[in-house]
């Protein structure tokens, strides 16, 4: 929680100050090191959680791993300087493979995938560090390659004898995880309601000032409104039964980086509306539309193509990518969060209308 907050208020700034590619790709890569560790760490927690006192204190390091991994985000946005981010994420790395060395020694029959698991998160963890002795034009080159690789260990070492999962706990770890980027919006919401108070003390006798209260006002109400629509559409479906095989579960798994990120980059544009209305930002209002649209359709696009698109009727199926395709449009038009609140909350009626039906595989 504490590291996609730091994210988010990264990624927010640097879209404020107009930064928006260099925002955007280094939210990606920093918002991957958190994403890739956590789902490492909960797939192999549904296999061979044990619970006993070395699983808690290396698991007590990952979580050590992370805060400093927090810290690392700043410096990685501002100066592009990914010393901080590696070390941190190595880390937690570093502590999963002594997790699966644990699972090798404990378990005969699955020994050479926890072996391949362990080699595989080993040796990407070398090359990271690796990378950090490269020269700066490189490093754009080698971090894709290394986050491929890493993508790579899971699909490799499952060939041999795949791990078993528990599809209760896996996708109520993903719901949790998705309730934690969800409340970033939230606390955007809040943030708004704060400015506003702000604004009206400082203000109270100026008109002016009076209409920009009630625009924040109104802003953080559509975001609790977009926020909860979000919500109602990702826990529609059973998610339980979508990680059946292998396949399956690598593609919910997978996808999921889009879905959070999307997630948490949505409070970031919320924050940018903020700054916006109270004339701290300098992007046009269609580009300040896009940092919320943009994050909301994606989100919307990758949990319909990964969940309900199994269990939606026609009318869900079509509604979905929609929504979606008019929520990017919204920041064409006056009023840009509204719209994608309404056409959000049109969806969640759909949604409450047509209830989930498991379609042919």
């Amino acid at each position: 929680m504490v590291a996609v907050s730091v994210a988010s208020s990264q990624l927010h700034h640097q879209l404020a100050d107009r930064e928006v590619l260099n925002g955007v790709l280094i939210y990606a890569v920093a918002f991957f090191g958190i994403w890739w560790a956590w789902m490492n760490f909960t797939w192999f927690a549904t296999s061979f959680a044990v619970d006993d006192w070395l699983y808690r204190v290396v698991t007590i390091v990952q979580m050590g791993g992370v805060l400093v991994l927090a810290a690392g985000i700043e410096p990685a946005f501002e100066h592009h300087d990914f010393r901080l981010l590696v070390w941190a994420y190595v880390v937690m790395r570093v502590a999963m493979v002594v997790q699966w060395v644990r699972a090798a020694v404990s378990d005969r029959a699955l020994r050479t995938t926890t072996i391949s698991y362990a080699l595989g998160i080993a040796i990407t963890q070398a090359l990271w560090i690796v990378m950090l002795g490269l020269p700066g034009k490189a490093i754009p080159v080698a971090i894709p390659v290394l986050i491929l690789a890493e993508l790579a260990v899971p699909v490799i070492a499952e060939r041999h004898h795949a791990t078993s999962w528990h599809p209760h706990h896996i996708t109520e770890r993903y719901g949790l995880f998705t309730l934690i980027v969800l409340g970033e919006s939230v606390l955007a919401s809040a943030n708004a309601i704060i400015e506003a108070l702000h604004t009206s003390r400082e203000h109270a006798e100026a008109a002016a000032h009076a209409d920009l209260l009630g625009s924040l006002v109104g802003l953080s109400a559509l975001t609790l409104i977009t926020s909860a629509a979000l919500w109602w559409i990702y826990f529609w479906p059973p998610h339980h039964g979508l990680i059946g095989s292998l396949r399956e579960s690598l593609r919910y798994g997978y996808v999921h980086y889009v879905v959070f990120a999307a997630a948490a980059a949505f409070s970031a544009g919320i924050e940018v509306h903020i700054d916006a209305l109270t004339g701290e930002s300098e992007l046009s209002r269609v580009a300040v539309g896009y940092t919320v649209s943009i994050p909301v359709a994606v989100f919307v696009l990758a949990i319909w193509w990964i969940a309900l698109s199994r269990f939606g009727d026609r009318l869900v199926n079509t509604t979905l990518p929609l929504g979606a395709a008019v929520i990017l449009l919204s920041p064409l038009l006056p009023f840009d969060v509204a719209a994608t609140a309404v056409v959000l909350v049109l969806i969640v009626v759909v949604l409450v209308w047509r209830r989930p039906v498991e379609r042919n595989r």
